[in-house]
C-alpha cells in the first residue's frame, strides 16, 4: 500500500529508546515521515487518509540488521556458491535476500561484503524504487590482506599504502562504510580464526580514510590480538568478537566501540553440521563456540555497546530470521528490551543514521513494524510481524489477514 499518509490507531508504542512500552497509543504519518504520536484518543482528523487498526498490537522502530551479506543465501558451501555464482545470479540473490529481509521488519541493513559493486548498486535502485528492499549501507568490497579471510569478497591489499588506496577505492566505487579483516575467520579455508591479518597501522588508514570521507568502518575480528589491533586503530566497530577480554573491553567502554556478535553465524553451522557444510568450517565453529558466547556474556557485563547483526547468508543463516538473533541475545545476556535497543536505536548509532532512524520520533522517517504481542516480555513477539513500513510505505499489511482469522475462530 503506497498512501500519502495513515494513521495507525490502538497500539503499544516501543519507542527504541529503552522507555518503558506505552499502550493505547496512535501514530500519524505524513509522507515519508512521523507527523505525530500520542494516546489514541487524541489522534488528529484522518481524512482522507487511511486508518489501520493495531488492535493493541506492539509497534517498534524498523529493526537495523549491521551485519549481512546480501549476496549469500546462506548455502551450505558458501565459497562454492560464490565461486559459481555468476554476477547476475548474485544480483539476483540479493535482490531476494533484500526483500526477505523487510518482509521480517528489517528496514535497514549494513551489507558487509559483496563482490562486484553488487550492493552498492542494489543500495542505489532501491533508494530509486527500482526493487523493493530495505535501504541498504554498503561495504562494497572488504578489505583484506593476500589469502585473509573473505578475499574472496574482498580486494586484496598490502602495507599502508595498499590498503590506503584499497579504502579510497571502494569509496569511489560508492561505499558508504568501510569493512576491514583483522583476523582470520570460520568460512575461508586454511586460515584459522585466531590469525592476525591487517596490522595496526594498516588498519589505522582505513580508519583515517573513512572518518575523513564521513564514513564509519567496521572489522571483522575474532582473535584476541586482531581486536585489539583495530581498537588501537580506532574502528568503530568489532564483528563477532570471540576474544574480548576484560583490557580489551575497557578500551571498547572507554571509545564507545560498538560489538556486532552475530550469534546466528556459528549457531547455524553447529545445528547443521551434517547437512552438506565443509568439514573444516564445522570444526573451526565447533572449537570456537563457547568462547563466542563468553565473550558476549562479558561485553553484556562490562557496559559495551551492543549493536545487533546475523551474518546473514553465511550456512543455514537466512536472510530474514532476525527475530532469532535476538533470542539468542536474550538466552546470553541481554534483557529483551536492551536487545530491542540493540536492534533499533543502537543500531542506528552503529551505522550513523541515528538522525533519521532507530527511534519512534516526531520528524524520524517513517520506520516501523507492528508485532503480534509483547516483545519486552517475550522476544520472539518480533517474527510475528503483521506490518512493515519503511519510508512511509507500507511494504506487508498482514492486518486485516488477521482479523479475519480472528473473527472466524470466534
Amino acid at each position: 500500500m503506497n498512501t500519502p499518509g495513515f494513521l495507525l490507531r490502538d497500539v503499544t508504542v516501543v519507542d527504541g529508546t529503552g522507555a518503558p512500552p506505552l499502550p493505547g497509543q496512535a501514530l500519524a504519518v505524513e509522507g515519508r515521515r512521523i507527523a505525530w504520536m500520542g494516546p489514541a484518543e487524541q489522534a488528529p482528523a484522518t481524512a482522507p487518509h487511511a486508518v489501520l487498526e493495531g488492535g493493541g498490537r506492539t509497534v517498534l522502530p524498523g529493526l537495523v540488521n549491521c551485519h549481512v551479506h546480501l549476496t549469500a543465501d546462506g548455502a551450505p558451501d558458501l565459497i562454492g556458491q560464490i565461486a559459481a555464482d555468476t554476477v547476475p545470479t548474485a544480483t539476483l540473490r540479493a535482490a531476494r535476500s533484500a526483500w526477505a529481509n523487510l518482509q521480517a521488519g528489517v528496514t535497514t541493513v549494513r551489507d558487509c561484503g559483496a563482490p562486484d559493486n553488487i550492493a552498492i548498486d542494489l543500495a542505489r535502485e532501491i533508494d530509486r524504487g527500482l526493487v523493493p528492499g530495505p535501504r541498504v549501507q554498503a561495504a562494497g568490497r572488504l578489505i583484506t590482506m593476500t589469502g585473509g579471510h573473505g578475499h574472496h569478497i574482498g580486494r586484496e591489499a598490502d602495507g599502508p599504502d595498499e590498503v590506503r588506496k584499497a579504502a579510497r577505492t571502494e569509496i569511489k566505487c560508492g561505499a558508504e562504510v568501510l569493512k576491514v579483516m583483522a583476523t582470520g575467520g570460520v568460512l575461508t579455508p586454511g586460515v584459522s580464526p585466531m590469525q592476525t591479518a591487517l596490522l595496526p597501522e594498516e588498519l589505522a588508514v582505513v580508519a583515517q580514510e573513512a572518518h575523513n570521507a564521513g564514513r564509519r568502518v567496521t572489522t571483522h575480528a575474532i582473535g584476541r590480538a586482531g581486536i585489539h589491533n583495530a581498537l588501537l586503530a580506532g574502528i568503530d566497530s568489532i564483528e563477532h568478537g570471540f576474544y574480548l577480554d576484560d583490557e580489551l573491553l575497557e578500551i571498547a567502554v572507554d571509545q564507545g566501540t560498538f560489538l556486532v556478535p552475530t550469534m546466528l553465524a556459528v549457531d547455524g553451522i553447529i545445528r547443521n553440521a551434517a547437512r552438506g557444510i565443509p568439514a573444516w568450517a564445522v570444526e573451526k565453529a565447533e572449537r570456537e563456540a563457547q568462547r563466542q558466547r563468553e565473550s558476549f556474556v562479558a561485553a553484556v557485563s562490562s557496559g559495551m555497546r551492543i549493536a545487533a547483526g546475523t551474518d546473514a547468508g553465511t550456512p543455514f543463516n537466512a536472510h530474514g530470521d532476525f527475530a532469532r538473533e535476538l533470542a539468542l541475545m536474550v538466552e546470553h545476556g541481554l534483557s529483551p528490551m536492551q536487545t530491542l535497543v540493540a536492534a533499533t536505536s543502537a543500531a542506528a548509532e552503529n551505522l550513523g543514521l541515528a538522525h533519521e532512524l532507530g527511534t519512534l520520533e516526531v520528524g524520524k522517517l517513517a520506520d516501523l513494524v507492528l508485532v503480534d504481542g509483547d516483545p519486552v516480555a517475550d522476544i520472539t513477539a518480533t517474527a510475528r510481524v503483521v506490518l512493515v513500513v519503511k519510508d512511509g510505505v507500507v511494504h506487508r499489511d498482514e492486518l486485516a489477514a488477521v482479523g479475519k482469522a480472528a473473527a472466524t475462530a470466534v
